[in-house]
């Protein structure tokens, strides 16, 4: 493992879109102005259970409030006054009241993300920092008033924290202790494709000391953030050829890097630079995904969840299992309460439209039929139903009668990738084909992917094929890395969550490797203050605002052999 301890001095292409199926519309939305804060901005809370996350400092223990007199009528000494985090530091008090207890607090911070929750999109808002203070420790001066205590600095947020002797609710001196940062990167050799693993220690909880971008070889691979992680951001990236020294790079950024932040109030966020080795090719790795954590949301609301047509005397209760799945799954749907027997009609709850062609109205709500069914004794037992080849991300099961909703259930669309098949319907391949650039309706269809391969001529265009792709600014579209570095993105939304990604095989002959991201779309509607957009988020399994509101947006992986 390499660390770095980091001091503070030191064919233009012409989109073609697919036609989409388009159901009949049920209720008009439109996209939330661009100017104003959507009025049900919610202030997120992180979910219980992500990995990494490092406690409160010291006891954990939130300090009372206190003054802070203009003057102290002692002094406080940290030494060292800066480090990173574990190293040995000792705070000494001098001049205050013998033999008294004193309160020694440590100054933190908290960092979270802002989202509107509407029933036809989710927003992305931008994020939100708090001060507070923890106690480190209750000590008791001598006779001459003074104290000592050894300590080690903690895993937190980076900066100056600011110490406070606390005697009877009123600060008696203050010092301060400047967190620093460590870099970690491992392995730090490998064949094309290793997964490497890049630790930040001490970022902040601000605009400015908040982000950080890593780069491969001087390319742009990603952003990350550590807002639920208390300034710790772990990421992984993948080792790209050719065989030979590379180099990574990580410092200090709001979606793209500060390159003199050593000059700038804050340098102390300086970054540092780790050399990788790709010590062989080994061919192309296949196809995969990685899913974000396992977490419970923290946000009930979810998109398409109806509050119009709704029967207000209805008792009944809806369960579907599974609760998530990717498109075509076969779910069960249960039902109980019902006031009446007889037909109903089961539908699927989503909506239509883009972010582009678009001007009052973008999008708006419509059904998929999912059948009939015959409510018994005010039940429905074990109905089975197939989830639509439809957009990605929460949608709602409603059992209707007439055109009245009696019941409706949440159902997580998970993405995934599209296996191509050859003749005696054996897979290929996961995702990767040629492209077909006719204008068939047939080539349309498919988003003009064409053969199932992993091998491409140098400048041959292929695609990468995903379904179940959503429409808010949290999932809707993916940010594409080719050989870690950043080249684009696509989004699913007017192709009903079918994405189809065109690129160009390039580079050496050799294994190449492509990775797709979420990303925080910003744009179309448009907010202010909203950082950290239209780039790939690579610390997005763990530090996500889509995790509170049960969002599981993964990262994916391709590689390819291009060849002659």
């Amino acid at each position: 493992m390499e660390q770095r301890h980091l001091t503070r001095v030191l064919r233009t292409r012409l989109a073609r879109v697919m036609v989409a199926s388009m159901i009949p519309v049920a209720l008009v939305a439109s996209a939330s102005s661009a100017d104003t804060m959507p009025a049900n901005t919610i202030t997120l809370t992180a979910p219980s259970g992500l990995p990494g996350v490092p406690a409160l400092p010291f006891t954990g223990t939130k300090a009372a409030a206190f003054t802070i007199p203009v003057t102290a009528s002692g002094a406080l000494v940290v030494s060292p006054s800066q480090g990173v985090e574990g190293t040995p530091i000792t705070v000494s008090g001098t001049g205050l009241p013998a033999k008294t207890s004193v309160e020694l607090t440590w100054g933190t911070s908290s960092a979270t993300w802002l989202a509107d929750v509407e029933p036809n999109t989710v927003n992305y808002l931008g994020t939100s920092y708090s001060k507070s203070n923890v106690v480190m420790t209750t000590v008791t001066t001598d006779s001459s008033g003074s104290f000592t205590f050894p300590t080690t600095s903690p895993a937190d947020f980076g900066g100056i924290h600011d110490i406070y002797a606390v005697v009877n609710g009123a600060a008696a001196g203050h010092a301060g202790f400047e967190m620093l940062r460590i870099l970690k990167v491992a392995p730090t050799s490998g064949p094309i494709g290793t997964p490497i693993t890049i630790t930040y220690t001490s970022m902040g909880a601000s605009l400015y000391t908040g982000g950080a971008e890593v780069l491969w070889d001087n390319h742009y691979t990603g952003e990350m953030q550590a807002q639920w992680t208390r300034g710790t951001a772990s990421v992984t990236i993948r080792a790209a050829g050719p065989v030979g020294n590379h180099f990574i790079q990580v410092g200090n950024a709001i979606s793209y890097m500060y390159l003199n932040v050593i000059q700038s109030p804050i340098p102390y966020t300086n970054g540092g630079t780790v050399k990788f080795r790709v010590t062989r090719d080994k061919g192309p790795a296949a196809s995969s995904i990685t899913w974000p954590a396992q977490v419970t949301p923290t946000v009930s609301e979810v998109t398409t969840l109806s509050a119009a047509n709704l029967d207000p005397a209805s008792s009944a209760q809806a369960t579907i299992a599974p609760t998530s799945g990717q498109v075509l799954t076969t779910a069960s749907v249960n039902v109980t309460g019902l006031s009446f027997s007889g037909p109903a009609t089961l539908v699927w709850s989503t909506v239509v439209g883009n972010r582009v062609n678009c001007a009052s109205t973008c999008w708006a709500f419509t059904t998929v039929p999912l059948g009939t069914v015959t409510v018994a004794n005010g039940s429905i037992a074990n109905q089975q139903i197939t989830i639509p080849d439809n957009l990605g991300g929460w949608h709602v099961v409603q059992v209707l009668k007439g055109s009245t909703v009696e019941a409706q259930v949440p159902f997580y669309v998970k993405e995934s990738i599209v296996p191509f098949y050859n003749k005696a319907g054996k897979v290929i391949s996961q995702g990767l084909a040629t492209a077909n650039d006719t204008d068939t309706a047939a080539a349309l269809a498919a988003g003009q992917s064409g053969v199932g391969s992993h091998t491409f001529k140098q400048g041959q265009e292929f695609t990468i094929s995903i379904k179940g792709v959503g429409w808010t600014q949290l999932d809707n579209t993916l940010g594409v890395d080719y050989d870690n570095s950043y080249i684009g993105y696509s989004c699913g939304f007017n192709s009903n969550g079918y994405m189809v990604v065109h690129l160009r095989a390039t580079g050496a002959p050799g294994t190449h490797i492509i990775d797709l991201y979420p990303m925080l779309y910003s744009l179309s509607p448009s907010f202010a203050n909203t950082p950290y957009g239209m780039v790939p988020d690579l610390s997005s399994g763990v530090d996500y605002p889509g995790l509170a509101l049960g969002y599981q947006v993964p990262s994916m992986h391709f590689a390819i052999t291009v060849v002659k």
